[in-house]
């Protein structure tokens, strides 16, 4: 079958299939469970809302019930990566200090990534690609992350004596940026390539961008 003619089949089912939300979270579940392997298999453009019917034991129909389309799965399927990240970052807010606090989130990331793998491929190969047909969804789920690590950087330059009135304009959003961007392309990296790598010796590292960040002084 052509790649028109799946599109067209594709497009007529979305229509057929009244879009309501799922009839129960684990119907979701096996859907982004199996779009997530798949998607680690072969990237997204690849996976086909057959395969991923297949690969979750439901009917196509069930797919397009639940989403209304492959393109609405995905943007669903970052949204809820992005909630278990947050969950993960929020774990250790109640840290004795702020940079307990970072390593903590740090950690959380890597081992989110970790259980995750797929989820931080189609992040990194979304938010870098211009133009992506979530860009708008990223830009906010980006946003929901970096505000969370952006709170625990400014308390940690307060710790260490820096005046909210002498660090430069943007040092605070930049630091939270590098941080998790790090965090990001490390824990990819670990996926693939340097898997001898430790969590300790990892949250050492990222971290390090804190140490060149304004002191007070």
């Amino acid at each position: 079958m052509s790649a028109a003619k799946q599109h067209d089949d594709a497009a007529s089912a979305g229509r057929d299939v009244k879009r309501r939300p799922a009839r129960t979270n684990a119907t979701r579940l096996k859907i982004f469970s199996a779009s997530l392997t798949l998607i680690g298999e072969r990237g997204h453009h690849a996976v086909t809302v057959d395969e991923i019917a297949a690969a979750a034991g439901i009917s196509k129909g069930s797919v397009y019930y639940n989403f209304g389309s492959k393109s609405e799965l995905i943007g669903q399927l970052l949204r809820f990566g992005t909630d278990i990240l947050l969950e993960r970052l929020r774990e250790p807010s109640g840290a004795a200090t702020a940079r307990e606090e970072l390593a903590g989130m740090v950690r959380g990331a890597l081992l989110f990534i970790d259980d995750y793998p797929a989820f931080a491929q189609l992040w990194i190969s979304e938010m870098w690609h211009s133009p992506s047909d979530w860009r708008e969804e990223l830009i906010e789920l980006r946003g929901q992350v970096l505000g969370v690590v952006r709170d625990a950087v400014r308390r940690s330059f307060l710790e260490r004596g820096v005046a909210p009135e002498s660090v430069p304009a943007g040092v605070v959003d930049v630091t939270a940026s590098a941080l998790f961007g790090a965090t990001l392309i490390l824990g990819q990296d670990r996926q693939v390539f340097t898997v001898e790598h430790d969590i300790d010796t990892c949250v050492r590292t990222v971290l390090g961008s804190l140490d060149a960040a304004p002191a007070a002084g």
